[in-house]
């Protein structure tokens, strides 16, 4: 039921852009990534240049699946501050102790912005739209 209601705030707030009110539980970085904590993690947080193990699904914002760690059959590995990922995880992944479960809204300016992302299996087509936000639920299985 809490999965629900965060999928259902973070859809919605996706669509409606600044004018939705955020959750009371809502945390914001300093570039305006939005998460939400739903576990919050024991373990260490990440150093500037950590290496990472992220288990994570991606979503546009109408809720339609483009990405999941779950699909490779593994969790991510990646190491911070080397442009392996996104600007808006490269922010908010420091924040997050091993352990932690979140789901999160990335403004598209840190996730593809104007040029977005095409189709690897057809150029024509976007896997992820000019100037999408984005809606990950992302699970931080290690720090190192």
């Amino acid at each position: 039921m809490v999965r629900t209601l965060l999928v259902g705030w973070l859809l919605l707030a996706a669509v409606a852009g600044q004018a939705q009110v955020p959750r009371p539980d809502t945390l914001q970085t300093v570039r305006g990534v939005r998460y939400v904590l739903h576990e919050a993690g024991t373990g260490e947080l990440p150093s500037a240049n950590g290496r990472v193990v992220v288990h994570y699904s991606a979503f546009l914002p109408n809720g339609r699946l483009f990405d999941s760690s779950a699909t490779h059959g593994r969790p991510v590995r990646l190491r911070l501050g080397r442009g392996e990922v996104i600007q808006g995880w490269e922010e908010l992944l420091p924040l997050l102790h091993a352990g932690a479960r979140v789901w999160a809204r990335i403004p598209a300016a840190l996730a593809y912005g104007a040029a977005g992302q095409r189709d690897p299996d057809d150029e024509r087509l976007y896997r992820v739209p000019p100037n999408t936000d984005l809606l990950f639920e992302l699970s931080i299985v290690r720090v190192n």
